[in-house]
């Protein structure tokens, strides 16, 4: 309860109607402040209204925002990481698909300025905000576009620019986990037939709906989670449809700053201590990496050797010690095979220490991300057998953000 409102006045207030209690929306900036947004998206395909796959994708993206300008500006830096669920052995396990990085500038009201080569975020002013107060039920409009990167799937090289007009309506309050937020609904609907792009093939219409209800956190001036709806049809020059429909979730966690030093001095001298052999700590910009060097697996196999679930088993014991922290797990190889050959084998070894960590519930999957690199980053010399064993590792870093 407010000072100065005697119990008697707050009584008659809350008998008055609700819309008489008004929510202004709108970002807040501080420089330095760093968090991430998870969000996990499950979708179908359709190959001309004929089911293809399903697929689980995770989006992590870490953002800081590096300056605050004057009127509520806030300039962001933000690495945006996709990865698709793993299928096989590796089936509970979020395999990295690819990374992107994004600077951005955006306004008190939501509206942002980035640059044309920027391939993320993919949807883009929104939300958009009034410049007003609004009570339940209010509503309001604002244009909107997606970004997307349609390198891989129709040749075109630059960023695609879908737009759209999003319609919002104030919910007002409502739960979601353990409270209530102020909540409003986007919901816009594409129509789109875009002139013709130079590449293999192109989009000649695109439609699409999206439908989300938003929950905001007023004190941090951003979303708390979101959860949408979407259904998203092109129709391609070569005759084919391909429709994705599905329903995605985010939530955003404001990241606590992580002191590298201290966390890797404390593990170096957990593995010293524990006695595990062949195995280093160092930092990097991601965070913390814990180095397995000439990890054993079955000859030319992703199978852990038995010897080696005691040593990661230790490892698990340390990670438990920092559970506020995401976890990516990096595969390497030494030189030898088809670089195809060493790029599946390092992704597929990552993947078997991340299982044996979920196993271990050190982590739940949404919160380990797998990576395999072949050859690609060696650390020692590849024409030596000692160089070729500190090479054919594993790394598991505790990330920043």
């Amino acid at each position: 309860m407010r000072a100065g409102i005697s119990v008697r006045a707050a009584l008659f207030l809350s008998l008055l109607p609700f819309s008489l209690w008004a929510e202004s929306f709108f970002y807040t900036h501080e420089q330095g402040n760093k968090y991430r947004i998870i969000s996990t998206v499950h979708e179908s395909v359709y190959i001309d209204r004929v089911f293809s796959h399903r697929a689980e994708i995770l989006n992590r993206i870490a953002v800081e925002v590096l300056a605050a300008g004057e009127g509520g500006t806030g300039t962001h830096r933000a690495v945006f990481l996709t990865a698709e669920k793993a299928e096989g052995a590796g089936r509970n396990i979020f395999q990295w698909s690819r990374e992107y990085e994004s600077e951005f500038e955006r306004d008190r009201y939501g509206r942002l300025a980035i640059d044309s080569r920027y391939y993320m975020p993919v949807v883009r002013d929104v939300p958009v905000f009034p410049n007003r107060n609004l009570s339940a039920g209010d509503t309001w409009s604002a244009d909107g576009y997606e970004m997307h990167d349609f390198r891989d799937s129709f040749g075109i090289a630059e960023p695609y620019r879908i737009p759209f007009t999003a319609n919002y309506t104030y919910l007002g309050t409502r739960p979601r986990g353990e409270r209530e937020y102020p909540a409003f609904s986007v919901s816009y609907r594409i129509f789109f037939e875009p002139p013709s792009v130079p590449g293999r093939i192109w989009p000649l219409r695109i439609l699409g709906a999206s439908d989300q209800v938003v929950y905001w956190d007023t004190e941090l001036g951003q979303a708390a989670a979101y959860e949408e709806s979407f259904r998203m049809i092109f129709e391609l020059s070569d005759g084919r449809t391909v429709e994705y429909r599905g329903n995605a979730e985010a939530e955003i966690y404001e990241s606590e700053i992580m002191d590298k030093t201290s966390i890797a001095d404390e593990i170096a001298g957990d593995i010293s201590r524990l006695g595990i052999e062949d195995t280093s700590v160092r930092i990097a910009d991601e965070g913390v990496v814990i180095s397995l060097e000439d990890i054993q697996f079955m000859p030319d196999s992703a199978v852990l050797m038995e010897t080696e679930k005691g040593k990661i088993d230790k490892i698990a014991g340390i990670l438990l010690r920092y559970p506020d922290r995401d976890i990516q797990v990096d595969g390497h190889t030494a030189l030898a095979g088809t670089a195809g050959g060493r790029l599946r084998l390092s992704r597929e070894r990552a993947v078997a220490v991340a299982e044996y960590l979920i196993q271990r519930q050190v982590r739940s999957a949404d919160r380990i991300v797998v990576r395999g690199f072949g050859a690609e980053k060696p650390v020692a010399d590849n024409r030596t057998p000692e160089g070729m064993r500190k090479n054919r590792r594993v790394e598991i870093t505790l990330l920043e953000n």
